[in-house]
């Protein structure tokens, strides 16, 4: 029987992502259900778009976002205030040696997304992109 090898640099890449992803989950679902007793994360709903987790599995960067960007910054401060609840409960539900220290952010890309996508749109920058085809 094979064993899985995380001591490759491919295997501990798969394994950040599949823990991240795991976590991710995880954070969706408590925050889905409302298992979190504060005020404004029951009255917003809100993504966990992604989590990316440290190469040692010690620390997970969480980016999330509110639906339609709803008090964003109310929302981040709610769920940095209830730090200490997501990671017990993320360290119960992931089998780890370490339980991670989580990281809340806003999740950027949407609105870096937009920007560029108005950016190719400018006449002036698809009328370049038109001479090069």
């Amino acid at each position: 029987m094979a064993k899985h090898n995380d001591t490759s640099p491919e295997g501990r890449s798969v394994r950040l992502l599949r823990v991240g992803e795991q976590v991710r989950h995880i954070l969706s679902e408590l925050l889905m259900r409302g298992e979190v007793h504060d005020d404004v994360l029951t009255s917003h709903s809100v993504s966990v778009t992604e989590v990316r987790m440290s190469p040692d599995l010690r620390h997970a960067t969480v980016f999330v976002k509110p639906l339609l960007g709803a008090n964003e910054a109310d929302v981040l401060k709610a769920l940095r205030t209830n730090t200490a609840f997501f990671q017990k409960e993320v360290a119960k539900r992931v089998k780890m040696k370490y339980a991670a220290r989580l990281k809340f952010l806003a999740d950027d890309s949407f609105e870096e997304a937009a920007h560029i996508e108005s950016l190719l749109r400018h006449p002036k920058v698809a009328r370049d992109l038109g001479e090069e085809e």
